[in-house]
């Protein structure tokens, strides 16, 4: 595996988040709404949104159809706001207004899973943490190191192969790789470092 992390750093010596943020709250927001939507689209919402509302007491007073507005293009718009108005009274009322750094504590906000918990714990609080969203899971099985597609069995199954350390940098990395490279559709092959590795790779050869 040490090849796997070699090659990743390669490609992306120094990968960070793409989602504009200066607080683990505003992280928080952005990672949200970044389910099913571009981090470009969302970054493109927040700046907009954390001139007025960036602190969870304003998102806990702003009113629901206010603010499914302000993020609409995000798709998903109106889960999305409940989402963000729950975790925020939660975070004011539990945890005096600043997101908890611990995973038990993130996962217990309302509107929180896995993924966003480990994205904020290796992020804003420099942890180690993988979070596994669609492009690390995609990787993952496209370069053997997991067959499932259940998000939790793949993050636990990169963690013992992976040591802890390389954890959230790996995580970056492959989402940048799934991103730009690896894509869903008409991944780029041919230029791929991985492409003696790949199964996706190997079984498309087979069929041409």
């Amino acid at each position: 595996m040490k090849k796997i992390l070699s090659k990743f750093d390669t490609m992306f010596k120094n990968p960070t988040c793409e989602l504009h943020y200066k607080t683990p709250f505003q992280l928080l927001v952005a990672v949200i709404l970044s389910a099913q939507c571009t981090d470009k689209r969302v970054n493109l919402v927040t700046d907009e949104l954390f001139k007025t509302h960036n602190k969870p007491e304003d998102f806990v007073l702003i009113p629901l159809d206010e603010l499914e507005e302000k993020i609409h293009s995000c798709g998903f718009y109106r889960n999305k706001a409940k989402a963000i108005k729950s975790t925020s009274l939660d975070i004011v009322e539990r945890f005096d207004g600043k997101v908890p750094s611990n995973f038990d504590d993130l996962t217990s906000l309302a509107g929180v899973g896995r993924k966003t918990a480990n994205v904020i714990i290796a992020e804003a609080f420099k942890g180690d943490a993988l979070a596994v969203d669609t492009h690390v899971l995609r990787v993952s099985n496209r370069l053997g190191l997991v067959d499932t597609k259940d998000p939790n069995k793949c993050e636990d199954k990169l963690k013992k192969i992976f040591p802890k350390k390389s954890w959230s940098k790996l995580h970056y990395q492959m989402v940048l790789f799934g991103r730009y490279h690896c894509k869903a559709i008409k991944p780029q092959c041919k230029e791929c470092l991985f492409a003696d590795i790949c199964k996706w790779t190997k079984t498309n050869n087979k069929k041409k």
